[in-house]
């Protein structure tokens, strides 16, 4: 078995391959081309374990995500998230690799909105909002930028934006487009969003962080929070006028605040859902229309992400004898 670090699983996976293997991921969700059961979570005394199994037809692997989630972890001066990722030789069900799941999870998110960005968001966005500092953030940004040619990233947060900023910065995005990258904080979430092209949402807010009528004309969104029916970071006037894709249908409507709570206002019905973003992927449906439409992406996370995720991951791995190898 191959071990993995976070390091490790950040070398074998860069952004671009990232995005190829999401973008697959959301081509076989759409077109049931992967085996994945809702989200288990088994209730321990301290926390919630969760398990995600996954397998896509044809891939060389079949993995679980193992995560366990303890709230109270900070206070204690750890880390509110642990996890792995096991993966499986399809052929044998060997064993074949443990990866650190965290890392994983951060990439193939933010290949999400790389993905949805690279269909939704209008060819010449330059400017991207972000909304949230967190550990989601950096991966968002590096994401948008490998699908679009950006000049100008906004950061709003209420903690932990100027070490965002200051990654980003030496995280030189654009420098192998040759392309300059300017990075501002701003004061509130209507400055950064103000004529953005791009916006991505990755809080844990309970209400809307902006209104309609605060957005340019042509904006495209990336809903990436609210990953629990009472979360919400898009208000049902953005829902209620945007064309909304999503990455799996049965999934939104289990956890994804925004749009569970247009649904039970009466105002937006399950049927507006335009199209999951892999029937775009795959020519079922169409993606945006035109310059001045608003799109709005909503993602809550699916098993064959990390499964096609760590099919990359391995094989680069092998390739390239990265981690460490051991007998079980």
């Amino acid at each position: 078995m191959r071990i993995l670090t976070a390091e490790e699983v950040r070398q074998a996976l860069p952004m671009p391959a990232a995005i190829a293997a999401v973008r697959e991921a959301y081509r076989a969700i759409s077109t049931d081309a992967v085996a994945a059961p809702i989200r288990g979570a088994l209730p321990v005394p301290r926390g919630v374990l969760l398990s995600m199994p996954a397998h896509a037809t044809g891939a060389p692997i079949s993995s679980v995500k193992l995560v366990n989630f303890y709230g109270d972890n900070p206070a204690r001066g750890l880390p509110a998230i642990h996890g792995v990722v096991v993966v499986f030789d399809s052929d044998t069900g060997r064993p074949q690799a443990l990866l650190e799941a965290s890392s994983v999870t951060a990439i193939r998110t933010g290949a999400a909105s790389g993905v949805a960005s690279a269909h939704l968001a209008r060819e010449d966005a330059r400017v991207l909002a972000l909304l949230g500092a967190g550990a989601q953030a950096p991966t968002q940004a590096a994401a948008v930028c490998a699908v679009r040619p950006i000049e100008e990233i906004r950061i709003f947060s209420l903690a932990g934006a100027e070490s965002l900023a200051a990654e980003l910065r030496a995280a030189n995005l654009r420098a192998a487009m040759g392309d300059s990258l300017t990075i501002t904080i701003a004061e509130s979430a209507a400055a950064a969003i103000a004529t953005a092209d791009i916006i991505c949402t990755v809080t844990t807010s309970t209400q809307a962080l902006f209104t309609l009528e605060e957005l340019a004309p042509g904006a495209h969104i990336n809903g990436i929070g609210a990953f629990t029916p009472e979360m919400q970071e898009i208000g049902i006037d953005v829902v209620t006028a945007a064309q909304v894709y999503v990455d799996h249908r049965e999934s939104i409507w289990e956890e994804a605040g925004d749009l569970i709570i247009a649904r039970d206002s009466g105002q937006f019905a399950e049927s507006d859902i335009r199209a999951e973003i892999g029937e775009v992927i795959a020519g079922f449906a169409p993606g945006r229309q035109s310059a001045d439409e608003l799109t709005f992406f909503k993602s809550v996370g699916h098993a064959a992400q990390d499964a096609l995720a760590a099919a990359a991951i391995v094989a680069r791995a092998e390739a390239e004898n990265l981690g460490q190898v051991v007998d079980l």
